[in-house]
């Protein structure tokens, strides 16, 4: 039997450097000379031997983690400059039109959404749920009967909002301001009636439902056929049967409380009428400067990255709506100049689009505003015919 001789046994393995860089490519071994491979394209970072790397990873097909994103963002405020210089050539400075096209509209649409459901909830200036007309039917009321149906009614409009809109900060100490305002002047106008020597007792078990339990309709308001016929002459039949018209008919009666909603709601849904119209716009583009022979292509990178600063303006448009509605109770005095914020990007939006079409196209003042001016009203009725039926059906759905 023979024994291994000492020092002749196998060499020990090498150690590996887990955060080296390998000398060929671990897709197709080809040589590497420097971050990424030249024959098939892939990087030399491993998301299997380093954590950074494995994050970025992630996020890499759709949000890239290097300095392109917010040199994109920068030169995004200036009118022209990244379609010139993309068009030019000089594309590796900057986020693909397409990516950061869909990155904003994703961000713009997320909150536009909050935007749509704040158009239907009717806040007044004190942030509390519209109570003015429940306030004027409770002191019309002559007996119990009614004004435990107007109190119920009220109630479900209000625990409809809060169905709505639990996601919104604030929202829910509001509804239940509003709520227990409501219930309080039921309760004062009851004892206020001369038939309530006698209330019903379902009436006295309401309130003391109310008093525990602040966020529900209470469950002693099963309807009478006395009560029904009380209230009938102050609610009309809605204008088609079943809930689909009892719905229509409660948001049309909010849009009446508060015109604005509907405005609001169709700049709500812009983000995704913007997205819609993208490919027409580059239409328009390409029928009014056909004599420049751009390809058709050409006028989609413009009409992306006009989009893409649209987006962008609408995205601190309405992060400037949600800051004053949410700093309303807290710090009135911010939500005026908010109110002048959001005002001057709106109109600074089309004074953006205007210099960059005069910066892209390069023709005389004249043409650039006589061919803006055409755009500008065919596209505002192409916006218009996608985001009103939008907008509506968004209401609607609320």
């Amino acid at each position: 039997m023979s024994h291994p001789v000492p020092g002749s046994g196998p060499p020990p393995l090498p150690v590996v450097d887990a955060h080296a860089a390998p000398a060929v490519c671990e897709n197709c071994a080809t040589p590497l000379q420097g971050h990424y491979c030249h024959a098939c394209g892939q990087s030399t970072h491993s998301p299997v031997r380093h954590v950074g790397h494995a994050v970025e990873e992630v996020f890499e097909s759709f949000w890239h983690l290097d300095g392109r994103i917010f040199r994109t963002v920068r030169d995004l405020f200036v009118p022209g400059r990244i379609a010139n210089r993309y068009l030019a050539g000089h594309r590796v400075r900057y986020v693909a039109p397409m990516r950061l096209f869909v990155i904003l509209t994703l961000l713009t649409f997320f909150v536009a959404k909050f935007v749509v459901q704040d158009a239907m909830l009717g806040f007044d200036p004190d942030g509390m749920v519209q109570t003015t007309d429940t306030t004027r039917d409770l002191e019309q009321a002559q007996t119990v009967a009614d004004v435990v149906a107007i109190r119920d009614a009220a109630l479900a409009d209000i625990a409809e909002a809060r169905r709505i809109s639990g996601a919104l900060p604030g929202v829910s100490p509001r509804l239940d301001e509003a709520d227990a305002e409501v219930r309080q002047r039921a309760q004062t106008r009851m004892a206020a009636l001369p038939d309530t020597a006698t209330p019903d007792a379902s009436v006295a078990a309401d309130t003391a439902d109310a008093a525990s339990d602040p966020g529900t309709t209470p469950p002693g308001t099963a309807s009478s056929p006395a009560d029904d016929a009380a209230s009938a002459p102050r609610r009309d039949a809605p204008v088609a049967g079943g809930p689909v018209g009892e719905r229509i008919e409660r948001n049309l009666e909010r849009l009446r409380d508060d015109p604005g909603a509907y405005a609001r709601a169709v700049l709500g849904v812009a983000p995704t009428a913007l997205f819609i119209l993208v490919p027409l716009f580059a239409v328009l583009l390409k029928l009014l400067y056909l004599f420049q022979r751009r390809l058709y292509l050409e006028h989609v990178v413009v009409g992306l990255y006009s989009h893409a600063a649209s987006m962008l303006g609408l995205l601190l448009a309405f992060t400037c709506t949600l800051l004053a509605h949410w700093l309303a109770p807290h710090a009135a005095w911010a939500v005026q100049p908010l109110g002048w914020v959001r005002g001057l990007l709106l109109w600074a939006m089309p004074v953006y689009l205007l210099l960059m079409q005069k910066r892209v196209y390069g023709q005389s003042w004249p043409w650039t505003l006589l061919k803006f001016a055409v755009i500008g009203q065919l596209y505002f009725a192409l916006f218009l015919s996608v985001a009103i039926p939008m907008a509506g059906y968004a209401l609607y759905a609320l």
